[in-house]
């Protein structure tokens, strides 16, 4: 299930853009300005509507924001956690319209006039939703990094598919990776719920 050498190398190639465009960044602020930089910001800002964890809202993201960015920096929902940045571990699933994401390869402005479930939405009220009771009753997690994104995405499993068999669950989960190695724990928490639909 896991792809170290291929993860390591966009790592390094996303570190590299990144490296381009900040020094692409400080060179156009040295040119600019501090009164313009802020016009320019608010002019580069995208007025979306969306929902999110079934709450309607309006709100103005930048051209390049990622939904991970969004939904953590804008919105305070720090569940989703970035792990790779290159949309190959999971740690950053969330559900838009039901289907499993990569919320940081998503912009936030393409889930205008659609619906995102992060994991602080999963559950109503104090009550934890059936996958994220399966996972406490099987511990499955350990560190707790990629806990959110495996939930998320074995909550779009079971919404597809109630009775996976367990290569469905493997191929399925593929995508998220678990480095403290939970999956055999994963996998009892799906079979559970499985058996249980």
């Amino acid at each position: 299930m896991f792809r170290a050498p291929m993860v390591l190398q966009r790592l390094e190639a996303r570190r590299r853009r990144r490296v381009a465009v900040q020094g692409a960044a400080a060179a156009a602020a040295s040119n600019t300005g501090r009164a313009s930089r802020n016009e320019k910001a608010r002019r580069l800002k995208i007025e979306i509507r969306t929902r999110v964890n079934g709450r309607a809202m309006a709100a103005a993201v930048k051209p390049n924001q990622t939904l991970l960015e969004w939904l953590r920096d804008d919105l305070h929902l720090k569940g989703s956690v970035e792990g790779c940045g290159v949309g190959v571990c999971g740690s950053c699933t969330v559900l838009v319209d039901g289907r499993p994401v990569s919320s940081c390869l998503m912009l936030a402005t393409n889930v205008e006039e659609r619906q995102v479930t992060t994991i602080e939405g999963l559950a109503p009220g104090d009550e934890l939703d059936p996958v994220q009771q399966a996972f406490l009753e099987n511990q499955a997690f350990q560190c707790g990094y990629c806990t959110p994104g495996m939930i998320m995405a074995t909550k779009a499993l079971l919404n597809s598919n109630p009775r996976p068999t367990e290569e469905e669950v493997r191929d399925y989960l593929s995508g998220n990776i678990c480095r403290c190695g939970t999956y055999k724990e994963v996998l009892a928490a799906v079979k559970g719920l499985a058996e249980k639909s």
